[in-house]
């Protein structure tokens, strides 16, 4: 019967291969890891830095903007809040945290 059907015989098998190239995906991933910190980590903790600054910086009779788009004068910095004069009759206490940006002085008037 072996007349129909040849028999198969297995090529003797060479040496085992390694996994080719580990030095180049070491290098893309050290790559992609030095991208990402330049681009995302390092400006993100920049910001954060500042914010903070600007937060313990805070002065009664700053003027400032809330991430709201709320605009204002400091009348009372404490801990955690903030009380911000919009008008003559109109004060607004709100998180320290929500504070954007300072203006400089005398932009209020202007606006």
């Amino acid at each position: 019967m072996s007349f129909f059907i040849p028999a198969a015989y297995a090529d003797a098998a060479g040496p085992a291969a390694g996994p080719a190239g580990t030095g180049f995906e070491w290098i893309f991933l050290i790559g992609f890891l030095v991208i990402f910190y330049l681009m995302i980590w390092r400006p993100q903790a920049k910001r954060a830095k500042e914010h903070k600054s600007l937060l313990g910086n805070l002065q009664k009779g700053d003027e400032v903007v809330t991430s709201g788009g709320i605009a204002g004068k400091v009348a009372k910095v404490s801990d955690d809040f903030v009380v911000i004069e919009v008008s003559d009759t109109v004060e607004l206490k709100i998180q320290k945290a929500a504070v954007a940006a300072t203006l400089p002085k005398g932009t209020l008037k202007a606006i």
